[in-house]
């Protein structure tokens, strides 16, 4: 099997060096680019499967970098910040940024975010329909072809809209998932953007499907962003 190639621009070399070193040692094959520049020549000359993006460059933002990369290519593309503002996380996502990392980050989140992006991103490219597979969690199974939920063995009953709300996560497991993009999903394309009807759904999801709704396994809030479930436990071992 052929060695997926990541591309990192990124202007810090400790911070380039680090994520060289893990991805090599899980073996990936990596391009470095300094510079906004050389890593969109990088992304049309080299055609990497995902591409790790610093939105502080010197010569251009990365914001730019997203949308210009979108107006030709649906490579997936991580975001790795030191911007913690939600507004330009969401914008970022927005843009057409598949998931988005804030420094400083730990090698598995890492590993986890990129395993993610990479398997929505060839599930898409290949119509598979692996997502079909159920999707299970520490005791949790989703049964997509059923339409079937259980916790630890016992159903859990949800409404049309809650099951909808926790397919399209668990679809997307381990990466994170905008309220607008959720609301558009689940309620249309002119769906109105209030998150309120998408927060009281959420907490009565949790009430049912978590032990602990102010401690969630499953399902996490990325403040001001939207959600995440946590990844399909039978991807995170590919």
């Amino acid at each position: 099997m052929s060695k997926c190639t990541v591309l990192i621009i990124e202007d810090e070399k400790n911070i380039q060096t680090f994520m060289g070193k893990i991805l090599k040692r899980h073996d990936y094959r990596v391009l470095y680019a300094d510079t906004g520049a050389q890593g969109l020549e990088l992304l049309r000359s080299q055609c990497p499967d995902i591409i790790l993006l610093d939105l502080g460059l010197p010569d251009m933002d990365g914001d730019d970098i997203i949308r210009e990369a979108r107006t030709w290519t649906s490579t997936p593309i991580i975001v790795i910040s030191a911007r913690t503002a939600e507004k330009e996380k969401v914008l970022a996502l927005d843009l057409g940024a598949d998931d988005y990392i804030t420094k400083p980050f730990g090698t598995s989140e890492l590993l986890a975010r990129i395993r993610a992006s990479l398997r929505h991103s060839n599930r898409l490219r290949t119509n598979d329909t692996l997502y079909l597979r159920p999707y299970r969690h520490d005791g949790m199974v989703l049964d997509f072809s059923k339409r079937l939920l259980k916790v630890n063995g016992a159903v859990i009953h949800l409404t049309p809209i809650e099951y909808k709300i926790v397919a399209y996560l668990a679809q997307n497991s381990g990466k994170v998932i905008t309220y607008a993009s959720i609301l558009s999903n689940v309620w249309g394309p002119y769906a109105d953007d209030d998150n309120k009807i998408l927060r009281v759904n959420m907490a009565n999801i949790r009430r049912k499907i978590e032990d602990d709704p102010a401690q969630p396994k499953y399902i996490f809030t990325e403040v001001g962003v939207g959600y995440r479930m946590a990844e399909d436990e039978e991807e995170a071992e590919v």
